[in-house]
């Protein structure tokens, strides 16, 4: 008889970020600039282009190791705007989920959590949990930071701003001959 039970891990970060929820909002929802925040994604676009809402596929190229990047795709399950996200993909061999949760707080503060769940699977579950748990927190309190600091910066200049229609015009510039 085999074993299917499954071991689920949840990491959650929480912080206070000096800007509007509409504003954070905006900065998440901008997919094409999830790698000024997101340390494993090298570029990121949501498939056909269109906006985040349940059901869109998210693409990226997360970095490896030495430099090499490959593919990965995420669903968006939940968006209530201008509150909740969440996605479902893989880490790994296992199933995983995600989302961002935003609240105002007073003086026009963002109250921003993101969790992460993992369900361990396959090889996975050889894995210590807890030092993989400690491994995911570590690295969504560095995601927080940066989107903390991203936000409460000043804009950048939307030449410096990758976004998704730049993502589409670089699709197309490879895809004519």
């Amino acid at each position: 008889m085999t074993n299917t039970s499954v071991t689920t891990i949840r990491s959650e970060s929480r912080l206070a970020i000096a800007s509007s929820v509409p504003e954070v909002w905006a900065y998440i929802c901008d997919v094409g600039r999830w790698p000024q925040w997101a340390p494993t994604v090298d570029e990121c676009w949501v498939h056909g282009g269109g906006p985040l809402a349940p059901g869109a596929r998210v693409e990226q190229r997360a970095k490896l190791i030495f430099g090499a990047t490959r593919y990965r795709a995420q669903h968006v399950t939940v968006v209530e705007a201008p509150r909740s996200l969440a996605f479902a993909g893989t880490m790994g061999t296992s199933a995983a989920r995600w989302g961002m949760h935003f609240a105002p707080v007073d003086g026009g503060q963002t109250e921003a959590e993101m969790w992460v769940e993992v369900d361990l699977s396959n090889i996975m579950r050889a894995l210590p949990s807890r030092a993989l748990n400690a491994r995911i927190q570590r690295v969504m309190d560095v995601e927080m930071a940066a989107i903390k600091a991203a936000v409460e910066s000043p804009a950048p200049s939307r030449a410096q701003t990758p976004t998704v229609q730049s993502r589409q015009n670089s699709i197309r510039s490879r895809s004519t001959p």
